[in-house]
């Protein structure tokens, strides 16, 4: 059970904040708090009352008070971010003992365990604004939607942008093929399979391949293509978390694990050869993905058949042109990781669509 009493909630900042502040003297409480704070990856600083060492109470990014602690801390200065915890569901009188500290939020435990350590993570990562995440996806099968995901990352990360590139299609080889990592250490997607709840943002940063200066979530070389979504779910907001942009390729079915990907993206690129059974496949595909996501754009890939080019394609789908990729954009198989080549029509394309759509967030 967890309750709020006002809808304030305290200041944050981009970075890593340090843990929370718990205080209380009943053993069984803390057991449980630190436990808490283990899982959420923080280290707590604890007392028995408000902490003698000036600024301790007003800096901590949260403050824990155990029931039996209130009468100790209702002295201290008011601030934000205060929580008290308690263990007694009857209790009518925690609500009081909440108003007379400040508190913002009632929480029993152990009803209120996983709220607790969702808020507890969130102090201890920082929130800050949530990375711009694209996904791109093609058309049909072949339109190169791999190759510009790989090449975005790669632009973003060039860049100096804290960068995550997800390979959401179990079925399309791996990327880290494409960018020439598939021996490099990290985790795949199956490692994350058993997923529930909150995965932390810098634990997962830090457990994937890091590949031309991004972090890669690819698929290994085993049977396993599937994923829970409420894994999805929990890795996705993860790395989304972490701020600066997070790419993601996408397959062009529609399964509940896509459905959860579409759910968290700001904005999906279709990449769409400019040809008329290519357009056709595009806008079932485009009719489909427009279910779940609102802001779907095109990107036709060159050359145009004779009597289209990439304002008519975009006519005919009814969707806004981000551009077009001439078709000497896509390089060889086997050759350097897609827009890599700084000065090439691929990474041209990715600088352009970033400087159009920009991204906040820490270096990587």
């Amino acid at each position: 059970m967890a309750g709020s009493i006002i809808h304030d909630r305290p200041p944050t900042a981009e970075g890593r904040q340090g843990g929370p502040l718990i205080v209380t003297e009943d053993v069984d409480l803390l057991d449980d708090l630190l436990r808490l704070c283990a899982a959420a990856g923080a280290r707590p600083e604890v007392h028995h009352g408000i902490p003698e060492r000036r600024g301790s109470w007003e800096a901590a990014p949260l403050v824990l008070v155990g029931d039996d602690a209130a009468p100790r801390v209702r002295g201290a200065a008011r601030r934000r971010g205060v929580v008290l915890v308690g263990r007694d569901q009857d209790d009518s009188g925690v609500w009081r003992r909440a108003v007379e500290i400040g508190a913002d939020h009632v929480l029993v435990l152990p009803d209120g365990e996983q709220w607790l350590v969702d808020r507890i993570a969130d102090v201890a990562e920082g929130v800050g604004r949530p990375a711009l995440t694209v996904g791109v996806l093609g058309g049909r099968g072949g339109a190169g939607a791999s190759t510009l995901a790989c090449a975005l990352a790669v632009t973003s990360a060039r860049e100096g942008k804290r960068t995550l590139l997800v390979d959401a299609d179990p079925l399309g080889g791996g990327l880290d093929v494409l960018l020439g990592g598939e021996t490099a250490e990290g985790l795949r997607w199956p490692a994350f399979a058993a997923s529930r709840g909150r995965v932390g943002g810098g634990a997962l940063e830090e457990s994937l391949p890091r590949l031309h200066a991004l972090r890669v979530l690819s698929w290994d070389r085993s049977d396993a293509v599937t994923v829970p979504p409420q894994a999805v779910r929990a890795v996705l907001a993860a790395a989304r978390r972490r701020g600066g942009a997070v790419v993601v390729d996408l397959p062009r079915r529609i399964d509940e694990g896509v459905a959860e990907i579409l759910a968290q993206l700001d904005m999906g690129l279709l990449v769409v050869p400019a040809d008329l059974r290519s357009i056709a496949a595009a806008g079932r595909v485009a009719s489909a993905v427009g279910m779940v996501l609102r802001d779907l754009r095109i990107v036709v890939r060159g050359p145009c058949a004779p009597g289209l080019d990439d304002r008519e394609v975009a006519r005919l789908l009814d969707l806004p042109l981000v551009g077009e990729l001439p078709a000497e954009s896509f390089p060889m198989d086997g050759g350097p990781p897609p827009g890599s080549a700084a000065k090439g029509p691929l990474a041209r394309f990715c600088t352009a669509f970033w400087e159009r759509v920009p991204v906040e967030g820490g270096g990587v």
